[in-house]
Protein backbone atom coordinates (compact mmCIF):
# COMPACT_ATOMS: atom_id res chain seq x y z
CA UNK A 1 0.00 0.00 0.00
CA UNK A 2 1.17 3.55 -0.87
CA UNK A 3 2.57 6.01 1.78
CA UNK A 4 2.03 8.85 -0.02
CA UNK A 5 0.90 11.32 0.32
CA UNK A 6 3.56 11.61 3.20
CA UNK A 7 3.50 14.77 5.51
CA UNK A 8 6.91 15.62 6.94
CA UNK A 9 6.78 17.21 10.52
CA UNK A 10 9.46 18.94 12.33
CA UNK A 11 8.66 19.83 16.32
CA UNK A 12 10.69 22.59 17.78
CA UNK A 13 8.90 24.17 20.78
CA UNK A 14 10.18 27.42 22.15
CA UNK A 15 10.81 26.11 25.77
CA UNK A 16 14.59 24.02 26.17
CA UNK A 17 16.01 23.79 29.89
CA UNK A 18 19.32 22.19 29.24
CA UNK A 19 20.29 24.43 26.30
CA UNK A 20 18.06 27.79 25.87
CA UNK A 21 16.21 28.61 22.42
CA UNK A 22 17.93 25.48 20.96
CA UNK A 23 16.30 25.64 18.12
CA UNK A 24 17.73 28.36 16.84
CA UNK A 25 21.37 27.42 17.55
CA UNK A 26 23.53 27.47 14.52
CA UNK A 27 25.29 24.72 13.03
CA UNK A 28 27.37 25.44 10.14
CA UNK A 29 25.91 28.50 9.96
CA UNK A 30 22.36 28.24 9.93
CA UNK A 31 20.03 27.37 12.35
CA UNK A 32 19.45 24.26 13.97
CA UNK A 33 15.87 23.34 12.75
CA UNK A 34 16.69 24.95 9.33
CA UNK A 35 18.83 21.74 8.55
CA UNK A 36 16.01 19.55 8.94
CA UNK A 37 13.83 22.52 6.40
CA UNK A 38 16.20 21.97 4.02
CA UNK A 39 16.81 18.64 4.26
CA UNK A 40 12.90 17.95 3.42
CA UNK A 41 13.78 20.08 0.53
CA UNK A 42 16.14 17.58 -1.01
CA UNK A 43 13.86 14.35 -0.52
CA UNK A 44 11.14 14.39 -3.61
CA UNK A 45 9.13 11.62 -2.15
CA UNK A 46 7.78 14.53 0.92
CA UNK A 47 4.73 15.81 -0.14
CA UNK A 48 4.37 18.31 2.20
CA UNK A 49 6.59 19.66 5.49
CA UNK A 50 5.44 21.96 8.17
CA UNK A 51 6.87 22.72 11.18
CA UNK A 52 5.03 22.22 14.58
CA UNK A 53 5.58 24.98 17.29
CA UNK A 54 4.45 26.72 19.71
CA UNK A 55 6.97 30.11 19.57
CA UNK A 56 6.00 32.48 17.17
CA UNK A 57 10.04 33.17 16.85
CA UNK A 58 10.54 29.77 15.48
CA UNK A 59 7.79 30.15 13.01
CA UNK A 60 9.33 33.25 11.54
CA UNK A 61 12.53 31.46 11.57
CA UNK A 62 10.97 28.38 10.01
CA UNK A 63 9.12 30.16 7.34
CA UNK A 64 11.94 31.82 6.62
CA UNK A 65 14.14 29.04 5.40
CA UNK A 66 11.03 27.94 2.99
CA UNK A 67 8.91 25.65 5.81
CA UNK A 68 5.17 25.71 6.54
CA UNK A 69 3.70 26.97 9.82
CA UNK A 70 -0.20 26.68 9.14
CA UNK A 71 -0.87 26.96 13.22
CA UNK A 72 0.71 26.85 16.39
CA UNK A 73 1.03 24.45 18.89
CA UNK A 74 -1.64 24.51 21.73
CA UNK A 75 0.36 25.21 25.15
CA UNK A 76 -0.74 21.77 26.32
CA UNK A 77 1.67 20.28 23.66
CA UNK A 78 4.36 22.10 24.20
CA UNK A 79 5.50 21.59 27.83
CA UNK A 80 8.58 19.20 28.86
CA UNK A 81 6.49 15.87 29.41
CA UNK A 82 4.35 16.05 26.45
CA UNK A 83 4.58 12.89 24.60
CA UNK A 84 5.88 12.99 20.97
CA UNK A 85 3.06 11.26 19.48
CA UNK A 86 0.40 13.80 20.91
CA UNK A 87 2.10 16.49 19.25
CA UNK A 88 2.28 14.29 15.89
CA UNK A 89 -1.23 13.58 16.00
CA UNK A 90 -2.14 16.95 16.64
CA UNK A 91 0.12 17.92 13.64
CA UNK A 92 -1.41 15.64 11.41
CA UNK A 93 -4.96 15.98 12.01
CA UNK A 94 -4.47 19.82 11.27
CA UNK A 95 -2.71 19.54 8.24
CA UNK A 96 -6.01 17.27 7.20
CA UNK A 97 -7.91 19.84 8.50
CA UNK A 98 -6.23 22.96 6.57
CA UNK A 99 -5.47 20.77 3.59
CA UNK A 100 -8.67 19.19 3.15
CA UNK A 101 -6.54 15.74 2.01
CA UNK A 102 -5.70 12.62 3.83
CA UNK A 103 -1.99 11.65 4.33
CA UNK A 104 -1.21 7.89 4.12
CA UNK A 105 1.89 8.54 6.51
CA UNK A 106 4.01 10.71 8.35
CA UNK A 107 7.75 11.63 8.64
CA UNK A 108 9.42 12.53 11.84
CA UNK A 109 12.42 15.19 11.20
CA UNK A 110 13.12 16.21 14.44
CA UNK A 111 15.84 19.08 14.72
CA UNK A 112 18.34 17.74 17.27
CA UNK A 113 19.08 14.80 14.95
CA UNK A 114 20.22 16.60 11.66
CA UNK A 115 22.49 14.14 9.95
CA UNK A 116 20.57 12.30 7.96
CA UNK A 117 20.47 11.00 3.81
CA UNK A 118 17.74 11.37 1.71
CA UNK A 119 18.35 7.79 0.22
CA UNK A 120 17.20 6.71 3.94
CA UNK A 121 13.35 8.43 3.23
CA UNK A 122 13.48 6.28 0.18
CA UNK A 123 14.71 3.06 1.78
CA UNK A 124 12.28 3.30 4.83
CA UNK A 125 9.11 4.37 2.21
CA UNK A 126 10.03 1.08 0.19
CA UNK A 127 10.50 -1.24 2.93
CA UNK A 128 7.14 -0.28 4.66
CA UNK A 129 5.31 -0.32 1.69
CA UNK A 130 6.30 -3.54 0.67
CA UNK A 131 5.34 -5.50 3.73
CA UNK A 132 1.27 -4.82 4.92
CA UNK A 133 2.64 -5.79 8.00
CA UNK A 134 5.25 -3.17 8.94
CA UNK A 135 3.56 0.02 10.46
CA UNK A 136 6.29 2.14 10.25
CA UNK A 137 9.83 2.59 9.99
CA UNK A 138 12.68 3.64 12.63
CA UNK A 139 16.39 4.30 11.21
CA UNK A 140 18.93 2.95 13.81
CA UNK A 141 22.78 2.52 13.69
CA UNK A 142 25.16 0.01 15.03
CA UNK A 143 26.88 1.62 18.77
CA UNK A 144 30.36 1.49 18.74
CA UNK A 145 30.12 -1.58 21.33
CA UNK A 146 27.92 -3.84 21.99
CA UNK A 147 26.06 -3.24 25.07
CA UNK A 148 25.42 -7.55 25.33
CA UNK A 149 29.23 -7.68 25.88
CA UNK A 150 30.27 -5.07 27.78
CA UNK A 151 27.40 -3.64 29.96
CA UNK A 152 26.57 -4.06 33.49
CA UNK A 153 24.85 -3.27 36.19
CA UNK A 154 24.63 -3.26 39.88
CA UNK A 155 22.88 -6.25 42.26
CA UNK A 156 23.20 -5.83 46.11
CA UNK A 157 26.56 -4.79 45.62
CA UNK A 158 27.88 -6.66 43.21
CA UNK A 159 27.60 -6.58 39.16
CA UNK A 160 26.53 -8.62 37.40
CA UNK A 161 25.85 -8.45 33.11
CA UNK A 162 22.43 -6.34 32.24
CA UNK A 163 21.25 -8.59 29.67
CA UNK A 164 21.69 -11.79 31.68
CA UNK A 165 24.44 -13.45 29.54
CA UNK A 166 27.71 -13.42 29.54
CA UNK A 167 29.43 -13.48 26.03
CA UNK A 168 33.51 -14.47 26.03
CA UNK A 169 33.91 -12.84 23.36
CA UNK A 170 32.53 -9.76 21.25
CA UNK A 171 31.84 -11.24 18.26
CA UNK A 172 29.45 -14.18 19.56
CA UNK A 173 27.04 -11.42 21.03
CA UNK A 174 24.02 -10.82 19.23
CA UNK A 175 24.24 -7.30 17.25
CA UNK A 176 22.25 -4.53 18.90
CA UNK A 177 21.26 -1.59 17.15
CA UNK A 178 20.63 2.18 18.55
CA UNK A 179 18.21 4.48 17.36
CA UNK A 180 19.71 7.56 15.58
CA UNK A 181 16.48 9.68 15.77
CA UNK A 182 17.36 11.26 12.68
CA UNK A 183 14.00 9.93 10.79
CA UNK A 184 10.79 7.99 11.59
CA UNK A 185 8.24 7.04 9.63
CA UNK A 186 4.55 5.28 10.65
CA UNK A 187 1.38 4.39 8.52
CA UNK A 188 -1.18 7.63 9.11
CA UNK A 189 -3.83 4.79 10.27
CA UNK A 190 -1.24 3.48 12.73
CA UNK A 191 0.24 6.73 14.47
CA UNK A 192 -3.47 8.53 15.00
CA UNK A 193 -4.51 5.04 16.87
CA UNK A 194 -1.66 4.44 19.07
CA UNK A 195 -0.57 5.38 22.53
CA UNK A 196 3.13 3.76 21.89
CA UNK A 197 4.28 4.16 18.06
CA UNK A 198 7.44 2.98 19.82
CA UNK A 199 6.24 0.02 21.84
CA UNK A 200 6.58 -3.56 21.66
CA UNK A 201 3.28 -3.41 19.54
CA UNK A 202 4.97 -1.44 16.79
CA UNK A 203 6.09 -3.72 14.26
CA UNK A 204 8.32 -1.07 12.63
CA UNK A 205 11.27 -1.65 9.85
CA UNK A 206 15.00 -1.27 10.55
CA UNK A 207 16.62 1.44 7.91
CA UNK A 208 20.24 1.28 8.89
CA UNK A 209 22.21 4.40 8.57
CA UNK A 210 26.18 4.91 7.97
CA UNK A 211 26.48 8.44 9.55
CA UNK A 212 27.76 9.57 12.57
CA UNK A 213 24.92 9.87 15.06
CA UNK A 214 24.25 12.94 16.02
CA UNK A 215 21.95 14.12 18.96
CA UNK A 216 22.33 17.56 20.12
CA UNK A 217 20.57 18.01 23.41
CA UNK A 218 23.61 20.00 25.18
CA UNK A 219 26.01 22.79 24.59
CA UNK A 220 28.77 20.14 24.55
CA UNK A 221 26.52 18.18 21.75
CA UNK A 222 26.48 21.66 19.47
CA UNK A 223 30.24 22.07 19.81
CA UNK A 224 31.19 18.61 18.90
CA UNK A 225 28.54 18.55 15.85
CA UNK A 226 30.48 21.55 14.87
CA UNK A 227 33.49 19.96 15.03
CA UNK A 228 32.26 17.21 13.09
CA UNK A 229 30.88 19.25 10.30
CA UNK A 230 34.30 21.27 9.95
CA UNK A 231 36.42 18.53 9.87
CA UNK A 232 34.99 16.99 7.37
CA UNK A 233 33.48 13.81 9.54
CA UNK A 234 29.91 14.40 8.57
CA UNK A 235 28.14 15.79 5.58
CA UNK A 236 25.57 18.08 5.01
CA UNK A 237 24.94 18.28 1.77
CA UNK A 238 22.24 20.79 1.24
CA UNK A 239 24.28 23.50 3.12
CA UNK A 240 25.53 23.75 -0.51
CA UNK A 241 22.79 24.42 -2.44
CA UNK A 242 20.91 26.96 0.13
CA UNK A 243 24.73 28.72 0.00
CA UNK A 244 24.03 29.04 -4.23
CA UNK A 245 20.78 30.36 -3.61
CA UNK A 246 21.73 32.95 -1.12
CA UNK A 247 24.08 34.43 -2.63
Amino acid sequence: MSLRPLLAVIPARGGSKDLPRKNLLELAGIPLIAHSILFAKTCPEIDRCIVSTDSEEIAEVARRHGAEVPFLRPAELARDESPTHLVLQHALREMERIAGQRFESLLLLQPTNPVRRPASVRKALAAVEADDHAQGAVAVAEPPFNPRHVCVEESGGYLKFAFGQAYQRRQDAPPVYRITGSLYIWRRDFLLSTDAPLGQEARLKLVYEQEPVIDIDTAEDLRLAELMVREGLVRLPWLEHHARHAR
